[in-house]
């Protein structure tokens, strides 16, 4: 690995960190402002949703500016939306504006890493970014968790003061510390952004220009991506597997209240469960996959379908746990390899801001599409069984076909 690679991994886990100790606080937050259940998944949707709307503009700003500057920045970009939040803007509203900075943060980080990483290493690279994606996850969710039962009153009380002196509204909740640790954690990662050593700060960088930033310029890296024989089919299974993650975050901590009886701070533990699977997947993967076999991966996929519906009927606690690691596990083995090789191409075909662009667009757009249906029918009172049945076969009908198809032509063709 490059040298000063591990600092930015270091960078990339603390902004993680901060994003995923966020959503359990905003979750909790809905809750206790008396929100209804299904306003929870809208949240991550309007987290996701400039990752869509702004899919034309991300990959050309990351490729035109130095990408751990611009990192850096977009975490400061991260801390407003929590002040925001904390200073009584709506919880949507606050968190589409972390979600700005975090649509691109996404295309400079990776692209970042496939400017700096030969292609021989970009897998073990993968694992490495994927790992500390994951464990962001964990060790977030974890934070998030053990921070909704922090309630400082002297904080509450200081905050409502220093508020009202500057004439300020304020939102009155029980977790201020807890959002205060949330921006301390995302300081720390515009520190080790800003701090990356000059060899990974000085890459190559492209003009912007107006043709750059139109939809038409970026439909047109959209339908190359999606026409590659190898990018297209790595495209399609991160887009399915990343929408019915998406669904999965908040069904497992429903699952784990309702099924189990336990409380928020405890089911946000048990969903790290499904991060821990998936970092030990992808360091398997690292060691296993190579780009030129990664479709062997693939039957992964169906493993991580039939783990679905078996986790909805599950209601012992000692079952839940080795359950959640192994549908994490398949997870992590199917997405390392998937996006080493969309990486890769992204790369030959167009650049790395606008291919992680184009990646971006359209994993989001299937988060959005996946969690407008759950938010749908968990507000009908469809059964939690019915929804991971659903999610389930959607895996299902999506892998199955090219796990078929790669039995049949026993090995991936020449990259």
């Amino acid at each position: 690995m490059p040298k000063g690679f591990y600092v930015l991994i270091a960078a990339q886990f603390a902004s993680g960190l901060a994003d995923n100790a966020l959503m359990i606080l905003g979750i909790f937050f809905l809750q206790e402002q008396g929100y209804p259940a299904w306003w929870s998944p809208l949240l991550k949707f309007s987290f996701n949703l400039a990752y869509v709307l702004l899919a034309s503009l991300v990959g050309p700003i990351a490729d035109a500016f130095s990408k751990g500057h611009l990192m850096a920045w977009l975490n400061v970009l991260k801390m407003l939306g929590v002040i925001f939040l904390l200073l009584g803007v709506h919880p949507l509203l606050a968190f589409s504006v972390t979600g700005l900075a975090a649509a691109v943060y996404a295309p400079a980080k990776y692209g970042l890493v496939t400017e700096v990483v030969p292609a021989s290493g970009l897998v073990k690279a993968n694992g490495w970014l994927e790992g500390s994606v994951v464990m962001s996850v964990i060790l977030g969710v974890a934070l998030g968790g053990a921070l909704t039962a922090w309630h400082s009153v002297d904080l509450v009380w200081a905050a409502r003061h220093g508020w009202s002196h500057w004439g300020l509204v304020g939102v009155s909740t029980q977790i201020l510390g807890a959002f205060m640790v949330v921006l301390a954690v995302y300081a720390v990662s515009v520190l080790l952004n800003a701090g990356l050593p000059r060899q990974l700060t000085l890459n190559v960088r492209r003009p912007l220009s107006w043709r750059a930033l139109q939809w038409s310029e970026f439909w047109q890296n959209h339908l190359q991506l999606w026409k590659d024989p190898l990018g297209g089919v790595s495209l399609f299974v991160t887009t399915l597997y990343w929408g019915v993650g998406a669904v999965l975050q908040f069904a497992v901590l429903a699952w784990a209240q309702t099924s189990l009886g336990l409380s928020m701070q405890r089911a946000a533990y048990l969903q790290a469960l499904v991060a821990v699977g998936v970092i030990l997947g992808a360091m398997m993967a690292a060691r296993c996959f190579r780009i030129f076999n990664a479709r062997k991966a693939l039957p992964w996929g169906l493993l991580l379908a039939g783990m679905l519906p078996l986790l909805a009927v599950t209601e012992n606690l000692a079952w839940a746990i080795p359950m959640l690691m192994l549908a994490g596990w398949a997870g992590g083995m199917l997405l390392v390899p998937m996006n080493a090789v969309l990486q890769h191409r992204g790369f030959k075909i167009l650049s790395p801001g606008r291919s992680i662009a184009v990646q971006g667009f359209n994993e989001n757009l299937s988060v959005l599409l996946m969690l407008a249906v759950y938010s749908f029918l968990v507000a009908w009172g469809v059964t939690l069984l019915t929804i991971m049945m659903g999610m389930a076969c959607v895996l299902m009908v999506g892998m199955l076909p090219l796990c078929l198809q790669r039995h049949r032509r026993r090995a991936m063709p020449g990259l």
